[in-house]
């Protein structure tokens, strides 16, 4: 299925019903009185998340979505139908934007969380509802309102714990291929995997987090070099990043130059981005250009207090106490959170 993380709909709800003009002609009521009854309210659009979904592919081919309109109302005082809801099924971490004005009006991430996008217009009321000493025989009814008529812009961001970020071809499709049931495309050249993907890790019997792997950056992304940074917002949920190193040279790049070069570039993504913590991952150990260089490329990080974990995502050296540490720091982190979050819900 093609991956589409982006798209904009343009919703129209249901008008409501107008009311009507009547009066009750009855064999045994001869004077029966207005009988006019009100229209029946337009239908919603309403966003369901639906935890199945992982793409926002239906838009691509439905731009346009509409609610059914309320019914007129009729004589003896018979309301007018409802108007259908348009029920429209989104994934989870589906941000909703008004197109116009760019504000975010839901970010919907648990299973099941109905939003309504566009409210139905009330249905009029009807002439029986205007009947009074002064006016026994109203002839006017109020139309209905139109529903609600707005541009959206959905943007999907993917729900994971811990983001892998790199260069290219530095074996974070490798590394979530060995720790988890993720099936990315590997092959030996840049830009293999050209959509995110998500992976559940299980490090132990009690804990497990959900991995994602995000294509490769170059210098540049910001500014739309390689794959740019579209995907960048799919790791902005995570608590924890593993930042994946290719320390073999056989590249022709510097370990450290590319690991400044990926947080300026997460920098100048989101702040908040960059600022994650980060697990720093030496890979491809399994060569001996690697293992041979590991020592003094080690060294040079430590000079700057930051710790390397040598792992070779090809044979699984090193890969498990990588996790271990990612576990514990993710559980950590998620802790502090929800520390946070409950010390600002008791104020």
């Amino acid at each position: 299925m093609k991956f589409i993380d982006e798209a904009k709909v343009s919703i129209s709800a249901g008008d409501g019903g107008a009311g009507c003009v009547a009066f009750l002609r009855e064999k045994y009521r001869p004077k029966g009185g207005p009988a006019g009854g009100d229209g029946g309210d337009g239908g919603d659009i309403v966003f369901i998340v639906d935890a199945s979904l992982t793409s926002l592919l239906d838009f691509k081919y439905q731009p346009l979505l509409r609610a059914g309109h309320g019914e007129p109302g009729r004589g003896k005082q018979q309301y007018g139908k409802r108007g259908d809801d348009l029920e429209v099924r989104i994934p989870a971490g589906t941000l909703i934007f008004d197109d116009d004005s760019g504000d975010l009006l839901a970010d919907l991430r648990q299973p099941g969380t109905r939003f309504i996008a566009g409210q139905g217009g009330r249905g009029g009321r009807g002439n029986m509802h205007y009947a009074s000493s002064t006016n026994q025989s109203p002839r006017f009814a109020q139309p209905g309102t139109p529903g609600v008529e707005r541009r959206l812009r959905l943007e999907l961001r993917l729900l994971a714990d811990v983001g892998i970020v790199g260069f290219p071809s530095v074996g974070k499709s490798s590394l979530i291929r060995k720790v988890s049931a993720a099936r990315p495309r590997v092959a030996d050249y840049p830009f293999t995997t050209l959509v995110p993907h998500l992976g559940v890790v299980r490090v132990d019997e009690d804990t497990t987090f959900v991995l994602a792997d995000i294509p490769g950056l170059i210098e540049g992304a910001h500014a739309g070099a390689g794959l740019g940074h579209r995907f960048l917002r799919h790791v902005s949920r995570t608590r924890l990043l593993i930042h994946l190193l290719d320390v073999s040279g056989l590249s022709g790049r510097d370990p450290l130059e590319d690991y400044d070069a990926i947080n300026r570039e997460l920098a100048l993504f989101d702040a908040a981005l960059a600022a994650k913590p980060q697990i720093v991952a030496a890979n491809k150990l399994d060569l001996a250009e690697a293992r041979e260089g590991f020592p003094l490329v080690r060294e040079r990080f430590a000079s700057r207090g930051i710790q390397l974990w040598p792992i070779s995502a090809a044979t699984g050296e090193g890969i498990r106490e990588l996790l271990r540490e990612t576990a514990t720091a993710w559980r950590r982190l998620r802790e502090q959170q929800e520390h946070d979050v409950g010390a600002v819900a008791e104020e």
